[in-house]
């Protein structure tokens, strides 16, 4: 008779293991394998300590991987040997680190949209179905008091619902109803959610009070119901996102590859950017001019309910879901607030009882070469941390004014909060203050630093000094593209050692030389950097104002590029006369004009230099139909046509400044084609080609000078995929290593973990940059 073994091990698991029910799994699996011992959460992840037969313990640590719940994903799992102590059973050990993080919201799994859909189940069609592997936990309010039966699951360890204090059911969970604009209910329970649905198929609007906040629902297949939608908005052709109920009916709308299909499916839930399906049921005004739909699955059981069970009313199954962000603030949450600051926009107002904490739209993410390009971080991703290749002090970063998104650090840990908002509404500042309150406090991050934008009007970084001086904090200010730079060089664990050549294309930040920055190529560490070059200044007069008229921005480039304003460029046709000659006075004598060397009005001027938009209704709407006009050419063979706009790299007029891109070339050989008629389709792809190959030799010019090969690529302008996926291309061809976005928006959305690296990191680096840039042979 042989003896049996017994070993003792620590397994510490890493990656999305919080809040999905790792730890009822963990103890299932060691309970079926006979080992003693227990299991609990901390802030790297999960850790078990297992005791039993040597096999046993094999299963165990390879099971951990294959048999994880599906909602979960595991990133590193670590083994260490122990000696073995007395003991029996395991638990689930109540101790649980003080900086656990929270969980972020997460779509029904696919045991509790049986039991929605289950006529003989006690949650059948409860829009609040969840379990521990699901349901909403950041963004929710503190949950209800249980009835007995929901704590009699939460306490049983053998159950799926053990230790989620979110689950509920129709007896203790939130109560639904639906009201008019006066704010009177004239449905409740299953009948509301009936109703609406029922009012949705008949052309309404019905806001929906979801997740994270408010959303608009109207039926996406009905003209007349998303164009009265639109016209309630007053967004221009800004894209509506359309939810569908299943990945067949996604297909029915787009076109969607295996990384798309993994996204839509995945418990996140993203809105996932894709091409349309040509003659889709959707109506045209969805998504006019943009190339790209928004599709998502449903992200919460009254998500799933609004499309019907079986044997429900036939209604739509292409719904649009837009977000109750009313001119870029953020998303309504409070029901009062909603009743008045959508009416005129809703019909009527799906909405239940229970508070939300805080904010939260949907994350939105396109497939790029096969990786995820984030455009918004939010639902389904926030406040679950981003690895740190460095330790950082207690921090909490501000972010910038456009997409705001805040961020606290401590140690190796960075929490980026949930997409907050365009900060110029007073509604999306206190929300903008409310949310760092709760964060803070769910990570349990008392910080001793703040850090902020430079630029010093920005509302982000307003009343900063006496904000860290109130709270005992130091102040640090960073430079927006320096941020922009170490945020992809963070996600990409580059701990800074050496420099990178960071690529920063975006519309505006606030410059050394006061100037406004956007096409900016620097070499940068975390504790530096030095401007290696730049778009050449334009003069732009009019401020703000100018990025929603973009041919302003294009009878700019005209008169820097000595280009005479004559009626047969569609920019000069489409400007009053009056309009002309105050515009030309103020940029032939500078009066109140600014020099922006920005890559994004760069791309309006273009935009509407080919006749593409001269005055946008929406933030981006220039850049995103010019990108969907350049892929047009692209499926219509224009790729085996040659063709790239020059942009030169000259030599600066000092002999210590920055090299400059000699924008006036590219926009003299843009003239010579709107000249020559040739479509805007090939011209938007001959600037996008001009602009990635520019790129390109800024980067081996670098090489070449500095010897640096690490090219790390931000700014809202990488959130074009064609320039992304041609500048990475050419780049890689080239030889070199490229660093892009996958976790955080190559936008503002990712501005603040960039302020984190930049500054809460102070240390001496292995080879300083001063050092580093020195030219070879000099």
């Amino acid at each position: 008779m042989h003896s049996v073994t017994v070993e003792r091990r620590r397994v510490r698991v890493r990656g999305r293991v919080h809040g999905v029910g790792f730890r009822p799994f963990v103890y299932g699996l060691a309970v079926e394998l006979g080992l003693s011992g227990w299991v609990l959460r901390d802030a790297a992840g999960v850790v078990a300590d297992a005791q039993g037969p040597t096999a046993a313990l094999d299963a165990f640590v390879r099971r951990v991987v294959t048999d994880a719940p599906a909602t979960a994903a595991v990133d590193a799992v670590s083994v260490a040997s122990l000696d073995p102590v007395p003991g029996t059973g395991f638990t689930i050990a109540d101790e649980e680190s003080a900086s656990a993080p929270p969980a972020p919201d997460l779509a029904p799994c696919d045991g509790c949209l049986a039991e929605l859909t289950d006529p003989g189940d006690r949650r059948y069609g409860h829009p609040f179905v969840a379990c521990s592997a699901c349901g909403p936990r950041f963004s929710f309010g503190p949950p209800p008091e249980p009835c007995t039966a929901c704590r009699a699951e939460r306490d049983d360890p053998d159950g799926r619902r053990y230790r989620a204090p979110w689950i509920t059911c129709d007896t203790c969970g939130p109560a639904v109803e639906l009201v008019g604009a006066d704010g009177t209910a004239s449905a409740s329970g299953a009948q509301a959610v009936a109703r609406a649905r029922e009012l949705v198929a008949e052309g309404e609007v019905v806001a929906v009070k979801g997740v994270g906040g408010y959303q608009l629902v109207c039926d996406a297949t009905d003209p007349d119901a998303v164009g009265r939608l639109r016209e309630r908005r007053q967004r221009g052709d800004a894209p509506f996102p359309v939810l569908v109920p299943d990945l067949d009916a996604a297909r029915e709308v787009a076109e969607i590859g295996i990384a798309e299909a993994d996204l839509l499916a995945s418990p996140r839930r993203p809105v996932v950017l894709l091409r349309p399906r040509e003659g889709s049921a959707l109506a045209s005004l969805v998504a006019p001019g943009a190339g790209r739909i928004g599709v998502l699955l449903p992200p919460s059981p009254l998500h799933v309910l609004l499309h019907g069970r079986v044997g429900d009313p036939p209604g739509p199954q292409a719904l649009v879901l837009a977000g109750a962000a009313i001119g870029g603030a953020a998303v309504v949450t409070d029901d009062e607030d909603a009743l008045r600051r959508l009416s005129g926009i809703a019909d009527a107002w799906l909405r239940h009882d229970h508070p939300i904490a805080v904010p939260c739209e949907d994350s939105v993410v396109e497939v790029v070469d096969g990786e995820p390009l984030p455009v918004r971080r939010s639902r389904g991703e926030a406040p679950l941390p981003i690895a740190l290749p460095f330790d950082v002090d207690p921090v909490v970063a501000a972010g910038g004014d456009v997409r705001n998104a805040f961020c606290v650090a401590q140690g190796h840990q960075a929490w980026l909060s949930a997409h907050v908002g365009d900060m110029d509404d007073i509604a999306t500042q206190r929300a903008f203050a409310r949310a760092v309150d709760h964060l803070q406090e769910l990570v349990r991050v008392e910080p001793r630093r703040l850090v902020v934008d430079r630029h010093p009007l920005y509302r982000s970084a307003r009343g900063a000094q006496e904000a860290a001086d109130e709270g005992g904090m130091s102040l640090a200010r960073v430079q927006h593209h320096h941020a922009h730079i170490a945020a992809v060089m963070a996600e990409n664990g580059h701990d800074g050692r050496v420099p990178v050549v960071g690529i920063a294309f975006d519309e505006a930040g606030h410059g050394d030389d006061t100037a406004v920055w956007g096409g900016e190529v620097i070499v940068t560490d975390y504790d530096d950097y030095e401007r290696l070059a730049h778009l050449a200044y334009a003069p732009l007069a009019g401020g703000d104002a100018t990025v929603r008229r973009p041919y302003w921005m294009a009878l700019a480039h005209l008169h820097a590029a000595g280009v005479p304003w004559t009626e047969d460029l569609p920019c000069v046709g489409v400007a009053p006369v009056g309009e002309r000659s105050v515009l030309s006075h103020q940029l032939s004598t500078g009066l109140a004009c600014v020099p922006p060397s920005s890559m994004g009005r760069l791309v309006d001027a273009v935009a509407s230099l080919a006749g593409v938009c001269h005055v946008a209704g929406y933030a981006g709407q220039a850049a995103t139909e010019l990108q969907a006009l350049a892929e047009q050419a692209l499926r219509q063979g224009a790729d085996a046509e040659p063709g790239a706009y020059p942009l030169p790299l000259v030599a600066p007029a000092s002999e210590s400044g920055p090299l400059e891109w000699d924008v006036a070339t590219l926009v003299r050989a843009v003239v010579a084609d709107v000249r020559a008629r040739v479509p805007a389709p090939v011209v938007a792809l001959r600037f996008h080609r001009g602009i990635a190959a520019a790129a390109v030799r800024v980067a081996l010019h670098a090489r070449a000078r500095y010897g640096l090969d690490v090219v790390a690529l931000s700014g809202s302008v990488f959130g074009d995929a064609l320039l992304l996926s041609l500048t990475t291309r050419g780049l890689r061809e080239a030889g070199l290593r490229v660093l892009r976005h996958r976790r955080v928006p190559p936008n503002d959305g990712g501005l603040a973990l960039g302020q984190v690296a930049v500054g809460a990191l102070r240390r001496q680096a292995a080879v300083r940059l001063d050092e580093l840039v020195t030219p070879r042979g000099a």
